[in-house]
């Protein structure tokens, strides 16, 4: 995986610089030199995301990651590197038709 696919999570999940390096738990120097290989977290997590990012959209995921879902916050779950719950909160979401509840 490149800092391109790095670039493509950071920007569909509208996540700070310092968030996706504990999101894949390297120093800012391995992300910015792209050398993710060994990150196996960032493919799995473009995978996850690729349908929920065509049918949702990114403004959608990016309200998402930060609202209080049934599970907790989404965003709080990726830097906890807690993947399962990250899961089960986007199916969740999926199962809700992509519809978030709640105000503000």
């Amino acid at each position: 995986m490149t800092a391109g696919g790095a670039a493509t999570l950071m920007e569909l999940l509208g996540l700070t610089e310092d968030e996706l390096c504990r999101t894949l738990d390297v120093d800012p120097l391995t992300l910015l030199s792209g050398q993710l290989d060994h990150r196996p977290e960032l493919g799995i997590l473009l995978d996850l995301l690729d349908e929920a990012g065509e049918r949702a959209g990114p403004a959608v995921l990016r309200r998402w990651l930060r609202a209080q879902g049934p599970n907790g916050r989404p965003v709080d779950q990726l830097l906890a590197r807690d993947f399962a719950a990250f899961e089960n909160s986007l199916a969740e979401l999926e199962r809700r038709g992509f519809v978030l509840r709640g105000g503000g």
